[in-house]
């Protein structure tokens, strides 16, 4: 990349705004970071038949990971049976605070620091380790997640017992530290993204960012962007502000974009009420039979308006009142496990944890540090009735373990961002979902699972929930995919994820979003799945040009293009050579503004399966819309061989009467029917 980062006064600033070779100036700005049995979920196993082995377990595929740093301790990095590190490998292993060169091996490859821009904003001393060491847990799990080896007998204190394994076990990893105690800086980010590029990194995975903003000013957009040109694969979690609308942060369409999902895993931890009603909770603090096999303790729900103790925030939990006894929190303000901590040190025995209407029914569960379980907010509802209606409310808590195969999954998660795109509403963001509800993966062995510093106890893996946890998942599995097909582009191996993905659960029935089925601003493409993807017979293809094109097509400037790609083009040349342009994606995203009929799109496959292929087309069309395909069948006779095709777009409906509609389109290969290649379909009405 061309520029650097500095420390300015604001005059300074305006005089370098008026010298003609500055294309931009923008404030560093700060973004925040947003497992046993996820492959065993999204169908990874053994078997000689499967992914692992077609993609040869990720081996010769470099993930680069910009998080908080590594614990290279773990167990999941350990490098025996990896293969040595690829030739092309560029980076170091830096050393720092408690971290040396012989941190790294075969397996974690490389890692590095970066603080410049940290330090700029906050110049008191960092405290934490000045290294890739990872002080928070939050980088060794997500990098373990994408492509931590296999550890048999993993655990969380008895909890999800199995072998832990990322995504893809056989890649290597460089890690490389950019989020620090109070958050990430844009300049620590783009200085990471840089040298990582020039490293030799394939996949680059970032589990961290903000709201969405314009690509011109987006720091993450502009770097992957370059990233993209160098034919690495970016990776971003869409954040965790659902499920308010247009809340998908990362947006840009060279991004795969990744939200959450849940599984059918659960770690029951059941409310018996003394009025002998049940409430259903979960968690993973280690089984307390003293709590398990009937002995109740008072409840205690507190609501002092001055120091919020339905928070219970520290401070505000009179040792008087909550002595013994079973201490009910609300959700928010502080950490979950925090309001744990709290509870104990005020010397009550045990917590029920209250989801609020913001957090409805999500199940997010922490390995609590006394007895602890939490509940959705229809059974938070249900406690504090109970709690009003009588003089000494009653409860015990049962815990149940670990339960597979007993609910409904995936389902989005609720706090999954949700689109449409803010900036761009023409590409369909998220892309896809993957598993990022209760994820067990490597956890720093000097810290306690909850992260607290009053924890002391150890382990090697540790629960987290966030789109930070699905994205290194998409991560791993572009991973393999880059392993089987190293020729492939970033497009075309987000492709394959996208029009492979699932958009039905386990049984066969829509993908939920809460009590609904999902719609595709909380769902993309769908769920992913890795094993269809490897082979997914067409791909949608996209060079760096087209997203030029496509940047022209949607309005954005000269100078604001080259803000983002530092390429000096025209946009009305560009726009009279590329009549009728579409950006080449995998999902479909069509607006009518007011008074429109008619819209047309272009899309390209190219045919990755077999020669001799001949595919027809199935369409759902959105409710109030006609939709026309031509061709109707798409016939080829090589692979590699590419075929376009058109579709018409006419609107039924006026833009007051509905505000957006969904639907599908899928190319089928006649001769084997395994081949679906699924495009979404969203239709927006815009009176204005």
């Amino acid at each position: 990349m061309d520029g650097f980062a500095a420390q300015l006064t604001e005059s300074e600033v305006e005089y370098l705004k008026k010298l003609p070779d500055v294309i931009s100036i923008r404030p560093d700005k700060q973004v925040q970071i947003h497992t046993t049995y996820s492959y065993k979920f999204l169908g990874l196993n053994s078997a000689r038949e499967n992914g692992w082995y077609q993609s040869g377990f990720g081996r010769g595929t470099i993930i680069g990971v910009l998080d908080t740093g590594v614990w290279p301790e773990s167990p999941s990095f350990n490098d025996h049976g990896m293969p040595p590190i690829p030739r092309k490998w560029k980076g170091i292993c830096q050393s720092g605070q408690a971290f040396n060169s012989s941190n790294c091996n075969r397996k974690l490859i490389g890692a590095r620091y970066f603080t410049k821009g940290h330090l700029a904003v906050s110049p008191s001393r960092i405290p934490e380790y000045l290294s890739p060491r990872d002080s928070s847990g939050h980088g060794t799990h997500t990098s373990s997640t994408a492509g931590g080896v296999p550890v048999p007998m993993a655990s969380v204190l008895g909890y999800a017992e199995g072998v832990a394994r990322g995504m893809a076990p056989g890649a290597h990893i460089a890690v490389y530290k950019v989020c620090w105690f109070n958050g990430c800086y844009n300049s620590d980010i783009m200085a990471a993204m840089d040298v990582a590029i020039r490293d030799g990194v394939d996949i680059l995975s970032l589990s961290l960012g903000g709201f969405p903003v314009p690509l011109f000013d987006d720091s993450i957009a502009i770097g992957s962007f370059r990233a993209m040109e160098h034919g690495i694969s970016v990776i971003c979690a869409a954040g965790n502000n659902g499920p308010t609308e247009m809340s998908v942060a990362n947006e840009a369409p060279w991004i795969n974009t990744v939200g959450a999902s849940t599984m059918d895993r659960n770690f029951p931890a059941i409310v018996h009420m003394g009025n002998g009603q049940i409430l259903y909770g979960e968690s993973m603090y280690p089984m307390s039979k003293l709590l398990s096999i009937g002995k109740e303790l008072e409840l205690v729900y507190l609501t002092d308006a001055e120091t919020e103790s339905q928070f219970c925030l520290r401070g505000s939990l009179p040792r008087e009142k909550v002595k013994g006894k079973m201490v009910v929190c609300d959700r928010g303000v502080n950490g979950r496990a925090e309001k744990g901590q709290v509870v104990k040190e005020a010397g009550g025995a045990a917590m029920i944890l209250a989801n609020t209407v913001i957090n409805l029914e999500e199940d997010s569960v922490d390995v609590h540090i006394l007895p602890a379980t939490l509940v959705g907010f229809d059974e938070s509802v249900t406690l504090k009735a109970y709690i009003n209606s009588t003089m000494k409310p009653l409860a015990r808590i049962e815990f149940g373990g670990t339960v597979i195969g007993k609910s409904r999954a995936p389902a989005v998660a609720i706090f999954s961002a949700r689109g449409p795109s803010f900036t761009n509403p023409s590409i369909l963001k998220p892309d896809v979902i993957a598993p990022g509800v209760n994820i067990i993966a490597a956890w720093p062995q000097n810290l306690g699972p909850t992260g607290l510093a009053e924890d002391t106890r150890r382990v090697n893996f540790s629960v987290m929930s966030g789109t930070s946890m699905s994205c290194p998942h998409v991560s791993g599995i572009s991973a393999l995919i880059h392993s089987a097909h190293p020729r492939w582009t970033p497009a075309a191996i987000k492709s394959a994820i996208m029009t492979t993905a699932e958009v039905t659960d386990r049984i066969g029935r829509p993908i939920l979003d809460e009590d609904k089925p999902a719609g595709p601003f909380a769902l993309g493409a769908g769920h992913v799945n890795p094993q269809r993807a490897l082979n997914p017979g067409l791909i949608y293809d996209i060079m760096p040009n087209d997203y030029i094109n496509h940047l022209c097509s949607i309005g954005y400037t000269r100078s604001e293009i080259f803000s983002i790609t530092h390429r000096n083009v025209s946009c009305n040349d560009i726009m009279k050579i590329n009549r009728g342009f579409s950006l080449n994606y995998p999902s479909i995203s069509v607006m009518f503004k007011h008074g429109m009929r008619t819209n047309v799109i272009r899309r390209r496959v190219t045919n990755v399966g077999s020669a001799n292929s001949i595919y027809s087309v199935e369409v759902v069309a959105p409710e109030g819309v006609k939709v026309i395909v031509k061709p109707k069948r798409l016939v080829f006779k090589q692979i590699n061989q590419s075929l376009g095709y058109k579709v018409w777009f006419i609107s039924r409906k006026s833009a007051d009467i509905m505000n957006y509609a969904q639907g599908s389109l899928t190319w089928i290969h006649t001769q084997n029917g395994s081949y679906r290649v699924r495009s979404p379909i969203v239709v927006t009405w815009k009176s204005r």
